[in-house]
């Protein structure tokens, strides 16, 4: 089977052999500092004993599976340690389509573009709902392309690309739908301690066999080479993706998991609202200077990914090319996200240079 290499890379790959200062603006890697308790895990580790450097169990480090556990009021048996969210978004699709309850995923346009590619590896047949013009999710989109060949609706909130966060009533009759049609309802929270608007619901608040949430630590605590996620899984898919999980992985990086644990102890919640309170900060510089550029946006409630459109310049790849070129911004083509965002581009406000970019775009476009 051939797969389609992410297009995130040809972007940064390009940027990269730019022969001007190129402001990177692509992938979501943060750029403020971990917690500090987070660097003491890891310092604590290096001088722990030999033994200490073998195979943590498969699915995690028990005490951090309880802690995780403790914090969601689930199960520890519902929650399995994964290599970043990725893995744990992998697990939850492929334990929703192992059921042989159907071969359909439910997507939205516009999409996170590892869904599809997910979809695809694991043998599903994507199917998209599109969302508003502002992001927002109508539940009867996705109830209207929902059937009984549907295995699993899979959703991201906060959103990447559009900044939009659902909120309780979104959630409950997404996972409703899932009920009505035996899917199992996989939401994406990875971007949760981002919410901008106070409105985010987890899926884990609606009780029900027929929702999986993925989630990690890449984004919260600024760490996404450290690889640490997690899923919280249905008792009965559970098992088997715990499975899978050792077979693809055998297990995860244990300093890893022992640093985020005391980190997770430690920090205080100060550090998380001022990181989301310098975010905002950003969002309001960047799209201050788009309005200069006369540009059309949406100004995310999530996350920290900005969605603009330029008259007359589309987010094809040549464009983005052409930005890197001529602006020194890198962001990402719009239709790497699906068909109802190709006029658009994406930036990604991870950068103390997000106020410089904006004003090389409207020096661009002016």
């Amino acid at each position: 089977m051939d797969y389609e290499k992410p297009l995130f890379f040809r972007v940064m790959q390009y940027a990269e052999r730019a022969d001007r200062d190129v402001i990177d603006m692509v992938s979501g890697n943060p750029d403020w500092e971990p917690p500090e308790a987070l660097r003491e895990g890891l310092r604590e580790y290096a001088d722990l004993p030999v033994s200490e450097y073998q195979y943590p169990p498969s699915d995690g480090l028990r005490e951090l599976r309880e802690e995780i556990a403790s914090r969601r009021n689930v199960p520890i048996e519902s929650v399995i340690v994964t290599n970043g969210t990725g893995e744990a978004n992998y697990l939850a699709m492929a334990a929703a389509l192992d059921r042989d309850a159907g071969e359909e995923v439910v997507l939205t346009d516009p999409v996170y573009p590892y869904y599809p590619g997910k979809t695809g590896m694991l043998g599903g047949e994507p199917v998209y709902a599109p969302v508003e013009e502002d992001g927002r999710l109508d539940p009867d989109a996705v109830r209207e392309r929902a059937n009984e060949d549907t295995a699993a609706i899979v959703v991201n909130s906060p959103n990447n690309p559009t900044g939009a966060v659902y909120g309780e009533d979104t959630v409950e009759a997404l996972v409703e739908i899932a009920e009505e049609c035996d899917a199992i309802l996989v939401s994406d929270e990875v971007y949760d301690h981002f919410d901008h608007s106070g409105r985010f619901a987890s899926a884990l608040s609606v009780d029900s066999e027929h929702r999986a949430v993925t989630t990690g630590f890449s984004k919260s605590m600024a760490i996404t080479g450290l690889r640490v996620g997690y899923t919280v899984l249905p008792p009965e898919l559970a098992e088997p993706a715990r499975t899978r999980h050792m077979l693809v992985n055998v297990a995860g990086s244990r300093p890893a998991q022992h640093a985020v644990l005391r980190a997770l102890r430690e920090t205080d919640p100060d550090y998380y609202e001022a990181n989301r309170a310098m975010l905002e900060e950003r969002i309001d510089a960047f799209t201050d200077a788009l309005d200069a550029a006369g540009a059309e946006y949406t100004r995310p409630d999530g996350a920290f990914y900005v969605l603009a459109r330029f008259d007359g310049f589309p987010g094809t790849m040549e464009n983005v090319e052409r930005l890197i070129d001529e602006a020194g911004v890198a962001g990402m083509p719009g239709d790497a996200f699906g068909e109802s965002r190709e006029d658009w581009l994406r930036f990604a406000l991870v950068t103390p240079r997000a106020q410089e970019a904006a004003d090389r775009l409207a020096s661009f476009f002016n």
